[in-house]
């Protein structure tokens, strides 16, 4: 699996000077970081990015290995809970 590449977001460091206000132009804030897709910046974003995993499309095997990885540091960052341990689980039916 490989290394995550999610970080807390924290506003005061992601000052945009272009746009006048904040902006999440760190890709280290989102699950898929090269397509810029699923933002992680609380716990009700990673709950929601971790539901549509399954919708997103356009994303390699890798760059999914990849998001699992950042769900998983960013669920452990925010206390959640998550019951799969692969990301061929999301969207799977639970017996």
């Amino acid at each position: 699996m490989p290394e995550p590449t999610w970080k807390p977001y924290s506003p005061a460091t992601q000052w945009s000077p272009f746009h006048g206000r904040q902006s999440l132009a760190a890709t280290t804030a989102f699950a898929f970081p090269r397509a810029r897709k699923e933002p992680m910046t609380d716990a009700a974003h990673v709950r929601d990015a971790m539901a549509r995993f399954n919708q997103v499309g356009d994303v390699t095997d890798t760059e999914r290995d990849l998001a699992f990885a950042n769900f998983k540091k960013a669920a452990s960052h925010f206390d959640i809970q998550m019951k799969e341990t692969d990301w061929h689980q999301f969207g799977a039916r639970q017996a």
